[in-house]
């Protein structure tokens, strides 16, 4: 028999960050596909893959930046009363923000 299919599913949980999805065909020996899943960090991990009976099975991997952007963390600098005004106080910490760009899943 000459096996030939088509399918394709997806997940959406927002809530729990349950994002996945999945789409593969099959003509005979000749299987194309791939699949992408959101990572605990935010970022998208995308697999497109074939195979054959020439080439076998291959796969390329990609991984786009987090989607999710880092807040930068609040950061209090507590500085103690003194008597005198001539005391040095430090300045407080820089804090810098990190954030991602999204790479299309297309890349």
């Amino acid at each position: 028999d000459h096996p030939k299919y088509a399918f394709n599913y997806g997940v959406a949980d927002h809530s729990t960050g349950d994002v996945k999805s999945q789409h593969e065909t099959r003509d005979g020996d000749v299987v194309k596909g791939q699949y992408s899943l959101v990572e605990p960090d935010g970022s998208v991990r995308t697999v497109d893959y074939t195979a054959d009976p020439i080439n076998g099975f291959n796969a390329v991997v990609s991984k786009t930046a987090p989607l999710v952007h880092a807040h930068a963390p609040v950061v209090k600098h507590v500085v103690p009363a003194v008597k005198a005004v001539h005391h040095h106080v430090p300045a407080a910490p820089l804090v810098q923000k990190v954030v991602y760009a999204h790479e299309p899943l297309g890349k």
